[in-house]
């Protein structure tokens, strides 16, 4: 008897698990490789879920959520100027990737293509092709801050593209969209009459000025745009696992279907504590400084190391992707020898695509005595490969 589905089986560990199942068996290692804030949840955000553990919320939800949790959506984030029907257009999730994962369930048919951007996390791929849909690579280049160009979007539209995924702030490459880039993508989606998944889990993240615009909001795009967000990054509840979609009611509507066969509904108690967070944006905000603080200094490490390269320096999550071409290893040679000789955890850039090729992505998730400690071991490391 064969047990598993084709699906199932064609599933793979992503490279970036590899990194840590490799450094799990080793000592003394620091990580600058898991895209998770290493502080505590804020204790406000814990309070409110104790809060809501002794006030009765141990319970099934509605599928789509609280009532309370979908009206602080709309009514406490960023997608306020928007609009949405807290009651229709908005559903609570598992985290991000529960979000991710009930969209493609809902929207994509078999042979379905989605235009996703090359670098990108690879995730994306995994989940296109397991409800069936074909993921096609935008290729993008590092002189032009890893963004996928509206000529090259339109070139690669074809009778079967159904969608256009945008992640801004991104991953692997901490650039954010300009207002004026996510305009251009909006016509080619109007143009074509393609779906929008908008990625935004890094977006209370943003340094030198960047400005976090959601294309959601340009006319016409509305009706088209499915905005995924968790606040897994913005207020260091990955554990929590609570997310959230915004978009059509028809879409929403379809999900909280899945959602009821899939997992019923997002845990209680989190959904309150959630409510709490959008209540409290200065916790999100304190975040934000903390990690600025760190991208300031891992910057000028960065730019000292002879031999990186960093084309651009990103203004939002928390990564860098320098180009390290110039040690003559392969991205995936460089980041094992690394941890191998110096104990230190990057991922190779190839795990994001064929475009992250030659590169290293570098989270700064861990302290500055941390980061202090990893950057001087990157150097003895570099030095070690120019001798």
């Amino acid at each position: 008897m064969e047990y598993l589905n084709e699906r199932t089986k064609d599933l793979k560990q992503g490279a970036i698990r590899a990194m840590f199942d490799k450094a799990n068996t080793m000592t003394d290692v620091i990580s600058m490789g898991l895209g998770e804030p290493d502080m505590k949840t804020p204790e406000g955000v814990c309070n409110a879920g104790k809060e809501g553990l002794d006030k009765g919320f141990t319970h099934y939800t509605p599928n789509a959520g609280l009532p309370a949790a979908r009206k602080a959506v709309v009514e406490k984030s960023y997608v306020k100027s928007i609009g949405y029907d807290p009651m229709t257009e908005v559903i609570m999730t598992n985290g991000g990737m529960g979000a991710l994962s009930l969209v493609m369930a809902t929207i994509i048919d078999p042979g379905d293509e989605v235009l996703v951007q090359d670098p990108q996390w690879l995730n994306y791929h995994a989940q296109i092709r397991y409800y069936g849909g074909i993921p096609v690579a935008v290729p993008t280049k590092a002189s032009e801050r890893f963004e996928m160009k509206p000529e090259v979007i339109e070139s690669l539209i074809t009778p079967r593209t159904k969608v256009i995924m945008i992640n801004s702030p991104n991953n692997p490459t901490g650039f954010t969209y300009k207002r004026e880039s996510l305009e251009e993508i909006a016509k080619i989606a109007i143009k074509h009459d393609l779906l929008v998944i908008v990625d935004e889990v890094y977006n209370t993240l943003f340094y030198d000025g960047a400005e976090i615009w959601c294309i959601a909001q340009y006319p016409g795009m509305k009706e088209r745009s499915i905005v995924v967000n968790s606040f897994s990054k913005s207020y260091a509840m990955t554990g929590w696992r609570i997310g959230f979609v915004c978009g059509p009611a028809i879409v929403v509507d379809r999900m909280t279907k899945c959602q009821e066969n899939f997992n019923s509904c997002a845990n209680a108690p989190g959904q309150y504590a959630a409510i709490h967070a959008l209540e409290h944006p200065e916790y999100s905000e304190g975040l934000r400084k903390t990690f600025e603080e760190r991208r300031a200094y891992a910057l000028k490490r960065i730019q000292a190391i002879k031999g990186f390269k960093l084309e651009c320096i990103p203004d939002g999550a928390f990564y860098f992707f320098p180009n390290i071409e110039a040690f003559g290893l392969s991205d995936v040679e460089f980041c094992n020898r690394l941890l191998d000789q110096q104990r230190v955890v990057c991922i190779p850039g190839s795990s994001f695509g064929d475009c992250g090729k030659g590169h290293i992505r570098i989270a700064y998730t861990t302290g500055i005595e941390s980061l202090k400690k990893a950057f001087d071991r990157i150097e003895v490391f570099c030095d070690s490969l120019r001798n």
